[in-house]
């Protein structure tokens, strides 16, 4: 396990820059707060692996983003859900000490916090406010791994690039995407030649621009035309459920 805790309390709620904690009421986030460590989080970092016992919670902040992998009898790994500033990893559906199916891997750098899963599960037990919350939260996760799974089963790989870049679009600021398209065909399960034949295409619709380690998106309208309408669908599951938490832009925290 990778562990790269940073000297620091966690802030106040409003300015930690993860919108399930913000989401909290203020004596609820009081208990959590204690036990926030902030860690910083580098492309590739390791949250927890499959078959291993998961130790921490993790709640990406701002333009940190974290994605579940499920690591295939074969060796191929597809990307199965991207988490933001929205959400959380680690232990968040089951209760208690379990093994992970999955590998949680930090997709893009930044701050994260996190807090040892014994320790929600205790204060889960005690608040009600954050049993519910946490509860909601884990049947929205559940609606976008499911959304996922059908998307992949279903939409092209021009559709799905598209989805992908738009949902990490929404969660950074300004117009770059930092992911390579080695990186991309990794998440969509997918050779690099099919990767590489449609950001080629995108380039010659003038949708995106690719530089050394990122994408640059030049035209988001055509490109979330071009999605699927999948990242929507969950958009709205998230509504329905914890309205304002899914996917907030930058600008709005």
């Amino acid at each position: 396990m990778i562990t790269r805790p940073i000297a620091c309390p966690a802030p106040a709620a409003d300015t930690i820059g993860n919108c399930l904690l913000q989401r909290l009421s203020a004596p609820d986030y009081a208990l959590l707060q204690p036990h926030l460590d902030g860690w910083a989080g580098e492309r590739d970092d390791v949250l927890h692996e499959p078959g291993k016992d998961i130790e921490f919670v993790y709640f990406p902040c701002h333009e940190a983003m974290a994605s579940f992998r499920i690591v295939l009898g074969d060796g191929n790994i597809v990307e199965a859900g991207l988490i933001g500033r929205e959400g959380a990893v680690g232990g968040i559906v089951s209760n208690g000490s379990m093994p992970a199916f999955s590998r949680g891997i930090v997709q893009f750098a930044g701050m994260f916090y996190r807090m040892p899963l014994a320790e929600l599960d205790r204060i889960k037990a005690e608040s009600a406010g954050v049993r519910n919350l946490f509860s909601r939260y884990a049947e929205c996760l559940l609606a976008q791994i499911f959304q996922s799974a059908a998307c992949n089963a279903t939409h092209s790989i021009e559709q799905r690039s598209a989805k992908w870049l738009v949902s990490a679009l929404t969660r950074t600021k300004g117009d770059r995407v930092p992911l390579t398209q080695e990186q991309l065909g990794a998440l969509l399960g997918v050779g690099r030649s099919y990767v590489a034949r449609v950001l080629a295409r995108f380039r010659a619709e003038e949708i995106i621009m690719t530089r050394r380690g990122h994408l640059l998106i030049r035209d988001q309208d055509r490109l979330a035309r071009t999605a699927c309408q999948c990242d929507d669908a969950v958009r709205a599951h998230f509504v329905k459920v914890l309205d304002g938490l899914y996917a907030k832009t930058a600008e709005e925290g």
